[in-house]
């Protein structure tokens, strides 16, 4: 597959990875050039349908959410029977790669880590979405150290026999939590299990349960404690290894009810504010185990009932220090609950419902609900360009104000039918080209008689051919046909009101050629182009006229200019009522308070003219001048 472009826009450059049910590309976005990840279905498994219902599963899942560090979903689509969804491609090494290159991770880098894994997965939650197969493949590290969850949606397991199906396992036995190897449902709790055994990975280089077969794996998470963290690694902190040992627990009761609750205990063992919890084994009993997992034997005779003795009164130290820690966990449970309010309440807010909205009014939706938005386009047979196609997360969800919503907007059809525009007026062509997503562009204007001036005559490509959306239709359109009048000899007043007659324009650029010759003054010595040459009508023809000097007429014009850091361009046109011609061109400043501006024009005729001033080629006032 490498090479190929998928939906016309993805150009697939190298394959990065193979999993149980998909490949994934490195891929170029041709509309943006950034480089994205595709994840294709395999072609073995484009026909079954527990397959194509877990991928699509996937796609619902990621459409759901949009956080930083979750691998998010930016398009979803078919080409012929490839299914694949696109995605940010992360460029880096998986977590899985990063241990195998170290040994294991520092305390500190692993509780990191494990953060910003808890946090995407409190968010995937918040979405009634349950990952089901947290594990260190699963979790890439790009090259500036950010960390993203992907591989969302995973279907659940159903019992102990179905570990694997046609040798492909589903889900990693390794990573199971309890219920997960017993065939019971997964929740919240399961993902948190499976973040305790990456941990313990992280801070071991190894995982807590191994064996020679799946089975074997699966049991041991359901009936054996994993080998104290101390014992393997004696530096890791004592609090540390007490979360992640509460992360394990073999009942889903007495871990973490909540990625946000490890999240918290976590940031406290970094900062050196926490001890370790005591372990639940049972329901309603505490108990602090030995290394064995069984409660620590007492020696008989050490125990035996002995006299009391008269012992000096001393401090009780335990309870004082019980007394503390009790005070100390009220204000965290105060600060954290204010904390928890704010977040919930106040810096809290609903994503608004923008599917079907066209982008601007998706945007004003998306900001008044005090959140900010990013668009990623895709190609649509049936939904209007412009039109927003999904958005992520959902309808409702709620958001901490100024997160990102993604909205997803359609860009038309991949492939576009090319309308007929033949017979049309150049306006109405171009509209029509727009509304079938297509762009409309006038080439050429040729002399016609037979043809309509502004009518298109021809286009490439022709109509019924099918182009990539947003492409450009060349237009050859009329121009009508006008013949060059002779003007040589005429007055330049006569020239003018000929050329205007034959629905000709009258260039700015008219040269005045010196002469002494009385009887010559204001008569056209010659024309740019020959008489009776047939042209488009509207085509600027240039004259040469005769001048003397001394029989020329002027008058002085006031120019006001608005204020402006830049050079603005001043056009002078004289008018008799029937032609119009420019006397004066050049680019001219104004600065706040200055004078309007002199400006001395000349004329081969005298008397009342219409002065009209033209600044940066729009109209902007005219007035009467006498030329004397």
């Amino acid at each position: 597959m490498t090479g190929r472009l998928l939906a016309g826009r993805y150009r697939l450059v190298e394959q990065v990875g193979v999993g149980g049910m998909a490949i994934v590309y490195r891929a170029i976005d041709e509309n943006t050039g950034h480089y994205v990840a595709v994840k294709l279905l395999r072609p073995d498994l484009a026909h079954d349908a527990d397959y194509v219902t877990r991928f699509q599963r996937e796609a619902e899942a990621a459409s759901k959410m949009t956080h930083h560090n979750i691998v998010n979903l930016t398009d979803v689509g078919m080409d012929g029977d490839n299914r694949f969804l696109v995605m940010e491609f992360v460029s880096g090494k998986t977590l899985k790669q990063i241990i195998q290159e170290k040994g294991r991770l520092s305390s500190r880098t692993a509780t990191q880590i494990t953060i910003r894994i808890l946090s995407a997965l409190q968010h995937a939650h918040e979405n009634g979405i349950i990952h089901r197969d947290i594990k260190p493949q699963n979790i890439l590290v790009n090259t500036e150290g950010h960390v993203k969850v992907a591989d969302f949606g995973i279907a659940r397991i159903a019992n102990s026999a179905t570990l694997t199906k046609g040798d492909v396992v589903m889900g990693s036995v390794h990573y199971f939590s309890p219920e997960q190897a017993s065939g019971q449902p997964a929740d919240a709790r399961s993902d948190i299990y499976s973040v305790g055994v990456v941990l313990y990975e992280m801070l071991t280089g190894r995982v807590p349960f191994d064996g020679e077969n799946q089975v074997a794996i699966a049991m041991q998470h359901i009936h054996n404690r994993p080998t104290p963290i101390e014992k393997i690694v004696p530096d890791v902190p004592a609090s540390l290894n007490a979360v992640c040992m509460k992360a394990l627990a073999k009942n889903p009761v007495y871990r973490y009810q909540s990625a946000k609750e490890m999240a918290s205990d976590l940031r406290l063992v970094m900062d050196g504010k926490i001890m370790p919890p005591p372990r639940m084994d049972t329901i309603g009993t505490t108990a602090v185990l030995d290394d064995t997992g069984e409660n620590p034997s007492f020696d008989t005779e050490e125990n035996e009932v002995q006299p009391r003795k008269k012992e000096k009164k001393k401090i009780n130290w335990p309870w004082w220090i019980f007394t503390v820690l009790t005070v100390l966990l009220v204000f965290l449970g105060l600060y954290w609950g204010g904390r928890s309010i704010y977040d919930g309440v106040i810096n809290s807010t609903e994503v608004p419902a923008c599917v079907g909205l066209e982008l601007t009014a998706a945007q004003k939706a998306v900001q008044k609900a005090s959140l900010s938005s990013s668009e990623t386009y895709i190609n649509h047979p049936t939904i209007p360009q412009g039109t927003v196609v999904m958005q992520a997360p959902g309808e409702g969800t709620v958001l901490r104000k100024d997160d990102t919503v993604v909205l997803t907007i359609s860009a038309g059809p991949a492939s576009v039918e090319v309308p007929k525009l033949v017979g049309m007026t150049t306006s109405d062509a171009i509209s029509l080209a727009q509304k079938h997503g297509l762009n409309a562009t006038v080439v050429e204007r040729v002399p016609s008689a037979e043809v309509q001036s502004d009518f298109v005559m021809a286009q490439t490509p022709k109509n019924g051919e099918s182009i990539k959306a947003g492409d450009t239709i060349q237009l050859k359109v009329s121009g009508g046909l006008a013949f060059v009048p002779e003007m040589t000899g005429k007055t330049f007043t006569e020239a003018r009101r000929q050329l205007a007659q034959a629905g000709l324009t009258l260039s700015d650029n008219i040269t005045f050629v010196p002469t002494e010759d009385e009887l010559k003054h204001n008569l056209v010595e010659g024309q740019s182009e020959t008489a009776g040459t047939p042209v488009t009508q509207g085509t600027e023809i240039i004259l040469r006229v005769y001048q003397v000097t001394t029989m020329t007429y002027a008058a002085t014009v006031k120019v006001t200019l608005s204020p402006s850091s830049t050079p603005q361009k001043v056009r002078l046109t004289l008018s008799d009522r029937e032609t119009e011609y420019t006397v004066f061109s050049k680019e001219m400043t104004a600065v706040e308070g200055q004078e309007p501006e002199s400006v001395r024009i000349i004329s081969q005729e005298p008397g009342e003219f219409e002065v009209k001033v033209y600044i940066d080629g729009e109209f902007k006032y005219s007035e009467g001048v006498l030329m004397e």
